[in-house]
């Protein structure tokens, strides 16, 4: 009964998991896949950034907001960006915002991506193709919690997991 019964429970519980991760668009069985979901339920347990690798068409989205979604941020926001999708010239103001008046077309301010996602996640894929600037101002984020909008009058806290 020991091994047998062992492996009966294990079966069960795999079953289970795969079914809760079937209602996030997450559909496999491969035991590589049962242990990636393993790895998405225990990382949603904790708040540390994460980084999640894979090629282009992997899923790594889905398995971003799987994180999310079971993760205590799952009553707030769940912002995605892609960053390849960005021009350069544009992407601190999408990912910081900006302030009213911080440049010629500047009418009014605008929230960037990191500030949407406040009290929740923001997800950037393709993170590694930013330009350095953008990784370092990334990086000040990632280790104070803090932005500023192009034009703003100062650091502000934003809590966001990424």
């Amino acid at each position: 009964m020991g091994a047998e019964g062992a492996s009966g429970a294990d079966r069960a519980d795999e079953a289970m998991l795969l079914e809760e991760f079937a209602r996030l668009n997450l559909i496999g069985q491969s035991p590589a896949f049962v242990d990636a979901l393993r790895l998405i339920k225990k990382t949603a347990r904790c708040d540390a950034p994460a980084l999640i690798e894979g090629e282009t068409g992997t899923g790594k989205e889905l398995a971003a907001r799987a994180v999310h979604y079971l993760g205590a941020r799952r009553d707030y926001p769940f912002v995605p960006l892609n960053s390849a999708a960005v021009p350069d010239n544009l992407f601190e103001n999408e990912l910081f915002g900006h302030a009213r008046g911080a440049f010629t077309d500047a009418h009014e301010r605008k929230i960037g991506r990191i500030e949407r996602a406040n009290g929740g996640t923001a997800f950037l894929d393709e993170v590694g193709d930013l330009p350095m600037e953008m990784q370092a101002h990334l990086l000040r984020f990632l280790q104070e919690g803090t932005i500023e909008r192009i034009g703003g009058k100062g650091p502000l806290m934003v809590d966001a997991r990424v």
